[in-house]
Formats: structure tokens, sequence, C-alpha cells
């Protein structure tokens, strides 16, 4: 009877499911495949603060026709706020406005770019006159008396070095990060403690050579990006075009995923009536042509489906589900491999949180790492075994030691320039223990080899979990279409019920079968 109810449930599932992908994907016309038609980026802005007693003010700057993107669309979350925009110096600049606020304050801003392949129709920066002074020669600063001399040596070398204004920057570049700058850059240096400082003072030497210049922040756009910030790079004028360079390495170019969201020295935040403000970037990649068909779509048919979609929430939230609705498809990977397959690991799910660690460390060194920190541990815990401590303090004392090693392996892998050795610190600790404490009973108890068995089945078990939660295909089938959840769960509860032979205990009893 119990059999049947779960078959019935199952197929309940199943047809549940179905009927859901089918509806999205035919009417709705959700893409099945990942599309390779439109690269779209969504980026959220998120302001917080802390409000004052009385009105309250926020100006902040946004993105106008950036150079390389073309805006697809922008949405502002403000609930009570009023909301105003206005340009100036090529910005454009949004004004949220309130009378009364109480607590903690949060203000959206979500833009969606594509990126534009025709150069012809990517603007063009307005050169005109900034202030009523002309910016193709700004005025030669007021240095000190020292200062000058030292900014006058500087232009003095650069320009015998150079052709242009551009060779000109960059030669200037070089000059300020060289690995052991001259002394006369690193008076200049010496009170320059951040990115933003440092371009200042990049655009005051420049000035001196009387060469028009600007701040230029840059949004660096990566895919699952979050809590990301702007960074200051340095823009100078040619005569024909506005250039741009990384103040680090003075290369010329802006990467293909840089969007430049402001120009000039105008705060990109400003308030009245709050304090404690907060400003970070979230950004995610998708297509966007199938989602925006299937938006349009919805709500002609005046269906809810994409109003309680993933794509409705914040792209902070977004990116924390991909990865959390990849864990089941593991879950279900351990259910097939132990309950058919009858591979042994130490404990149920311990194979994919490691699986999920090697997603930062990258599979073989994450074995590696692994590998190396449950053979010491291994080591320690035998020891601790001689001292015969009770149960909860050798878990204590275990977890501890587990810490200290990968303290230690950071470290020295850090001093020996081994940038994946940093990523040990993702590993799940606790997990960690736990599973040098159980290897050293099952050492105790069943023998080494057995020991060793589960501990390379659930490296491996870990390995292919990995391989499978890592898969682009997959990735995008389960968020676009969450609904495969429910068939994952189905093939589970139809597994649960199996009591027949593992494949490894076919081979265990082969010559039974021979008789």
């Amino acid at each position: 009877m119990k059999d049947l109810h779960v078959k019935f449930l199952a197929l309940a599932l199943l047809a549940f499911a179905f009927s859901l992908i089918f509806y999205k994907a035919n009417t709705l016309g959700l893409p099945l495949f990942p599309s390779e038609q439109v690269e779209v980026w969504s980026v959220e802005a998120r302001v917080a603060f802390q409000p004052k007693e009385g009105p309250v003010k926020i100006r902040f700057s946004l993105p106008n026709k950036p150079e390389g993107f073309v805006i697809a669309d922008e949405n502002f979350v403000s609930g009570k706020y009023g909301l105003a925009f206005e340009t100036a110096d090529d910005n454009k600049i949004a004004e949220w406005a309130v009378r009364r606020a109480k607590g903690e304050q949060v203000l959206y801003y979500q833009l969606h770019l594509a990126r534009d392949d025709n150069p012809i129709s990517s603007p063009k920066p307005n050169l005109t006159s900034h202030h009523g002074q002309d910016i193709y020669f700004p005025k030669v600063p007021g240095y000190s008396e020292a200062t000058a001399t030292i900014v006058e040596a500087l232009l003095d070398e650069v320009r015998q070095k150079s052709a242009d204004i551009k060779t000109f920057t960059r030669e200037l570049l070089l000059r300020f990060n060289a690995e052991e700058p001259d002394e006369n850059v690193q008076v200049l240096l010496s009170n320059i403690k951040t990115d933003k400082a440092r371009v200042a003072l990049l655009r005051a030497v420049l000035a001196g050579a009387r060469i028009p210049s600007r701040t230029a922040h840059v949004l660096l756009l990566r895919d699952g990006l979050r809590h990301g910030k702007l960074e200051p790079w340095l823009q100078v004028h040619d005569g024909t075009q506005w250039l741009s360079f990384n103040p680090g390495n003075g290369i010329a170019q802006l990467p293909d995923n840089a969007l430049i969201w402001k120009v000039g020295e105008q705060p990109l935040l400003g308030m009245s009536g709050g304090k404690k403000a907060e400003l970070d970037f979230s950004i995610s990649r998708h297509t966007q042509e199938p989602i925006f068909l299937a938006e349009q779509r919805a709500r002609k048919l005046d269906s809810h489906a994409m109003e309680f979609s993933l794509y409705s929430l914040p792209i902070q939230t977004q990116n924390v589900y991909r990865i959390l609705l990849m864990v089941p498809l593991g879950a279900f990977l351990i259910v097939l491999l132990r309950n058919i397959i009858g591979i042994k690991t130490f404990g149920t799910f311990m194979p994919i949180l490691i699986a999920l660690a090697f997603r930062e460390t990258e599979l073989i060194w994450g074995i590696v790492l692994f590998s190396l920190i449950i053979a010491l541990g291994l080591a320690i815990r035998f020891y601790l075994e001689y001292l015969q401590l009770l149960l909860v303090p050798r878990l204590a004392a275990v977890l501890i030691i587990v810490i200290i090693l990968m303290t230690i392996m950071t470290i020295f892998s850090h001093k020996l320039g081994f940038s994946h050795g940093l990523s040990i610190a993702l590993f799940p600790m606790v997990i960690l223990a736990m599973t040098i404490e159980r290897m050293s009973l099952i050492w105790e108890e069943s023998g080494p080899s057995e020991a060793i068995i589960q501990g390379a089945g659930s490296l491996f078990v870990a390995a292919l979990g990995f391989l499978v939660m890592s898969n682009d295909l997959l990735n995008h089938m389960i968020f676009v279409f969450p609904e495969f959840l429910l068939i994952i769960l189905a093939l589970t509860l139809l597994l649960g019920r199996y009591t027949g032979y593992r494949l490894t205990e076919i081979w265990r009893f082969r010559e039974t079968w021979r008789q």
C-alpha cells in the first residue's frame, strides 16, 4: 500500500512539473537551452542609509548613454520616495526625496544593458567648455614651491620619452607604478592612501602639462558579482577622443566588461537628511531577449508566472539561488550512487558540501587540499586517541586543529605564490572535522582499507557532484524552470523504495550468480 502511495505521489509531482515546464516553454517562450543571441547584463545598485529627523534627499549618479552598451531597461524601487531626474556634465542624476523616514532605508536601481555591436551608434563624449574654462587646456595648478619643482622635473623626463598625449600619459603611469619608483614619484605618493586620491594626483600632474583629464568611475561586469564597487580610472583627451587608462598598470584600454558609470569629480552619491550611507552593486548576466519576450507575453495573457519567477528577485538573491538550486541535484546524485551503485561515503551530504567548495578552489586543487587536510588531521586524531579524551572535547580539539591547519596552509600558499591555496578557507570546517573523526573510527573498527575505500568514495562523489553542479546547461534549466526540482523529488521518492541489489553487491556475489 505504501509503495503504491509513493508511486502515485511521484507520478503527480512529475505530471505537475512537466505541465509547468511545458506552459513556460511553449506558451511564454522561456528558453530550454542557454541562448547565445543577446548578452545582457543586469546591474543592481543598492543604496542603504539611516535617516535623520526631517526631510531626506538622495542624489545618485546614473549611467547616461554608456559607451559600448545600450540601455535596454531600467527600474527604480523607491517605495514612498518621490523621484526626479536631471542631466549635468554628461551625467544623469536621480534624486529621491521624502518628507519623513524612519528606520533603515534601502533604495534600488536596476539597469539592464546590452552590448552595442555597432561602434558608430556608440555616442562619443560631448566636448564643451566646463564652467567657462576650455577643457582642452586646463590651468596649471597652484603647486607649492617644492611640489612645482618635482612636477616640472618629472614632466620633463616623461616628455622626452613620449611622442603624443597617449604615450605621455602611459609613460607617466609607468613611472607611478614602477616596482621601485624614483625619488620624485615617491615624494608625490607619500600621502596617497586610496585609488581615488591616486587618480586625483595624476590629474594634478597632467594639468601641469596642460593635458585635459577627468576621472571615470568604472564598474567591471562580472557574472554573479555581489557587493561590487566602482573603480576610479583616468581619462585624458588627445584632441579627438577621451582615452581611458588603468591607473594601476597604465594599460590604455578599457576591458570588454567595463562599464563607465559616471565621469567627473562630482560625488557619486549625495545625501541630505541621512547618515551611514552604503552603496554596493550586484551583477548578473543572462539572455535578455527570451526572458523579456516571456514577460511581455505573460502580461498580455494576464499570467502571474513571471511575477513569481526567480527573475523577479533582487539580483544579489538570484546569484545565491543559482548555487542553492543545484544542491538538490547533488543530493539526488548521492542517492543514486549510494542506493543503486553502492558507493560508500563519509556521511550523507558531506560530498556535496565539499563539491560546493570545489566551485571556488577548482577540482584538482580542491582534491589535493582536501586530501592533505584529512591526512594531517587524521594523524593528529590518532594522537588524541592516545590521550583518551571524551567525545565532545575530542571533536572540539579536532575542529580547532582543522582550523589551525587551514590557516597554516593558507599562509604558506600565499608565501609560495599559490593563489589556489587561499581558497582553502572556503572548505566547510565542521564537515572536515567530522570526516576526520568518522574516518578514524572506521580505521579502528574496520581497518585502514575500509577507511581508505570510504574516503576515496567520498572524493569521487564530491568530484562527480562538482562536475554535475557546474554544468551550464543544468544550471540554466533549473534556474529558469525550478519545476525540475519536483522531478528530482519524484525520482528521489521512487529510489527511496528500492530494496534490490546494488551494483557493487552484484560484483561482490558474482560467484553465486555463476552457480
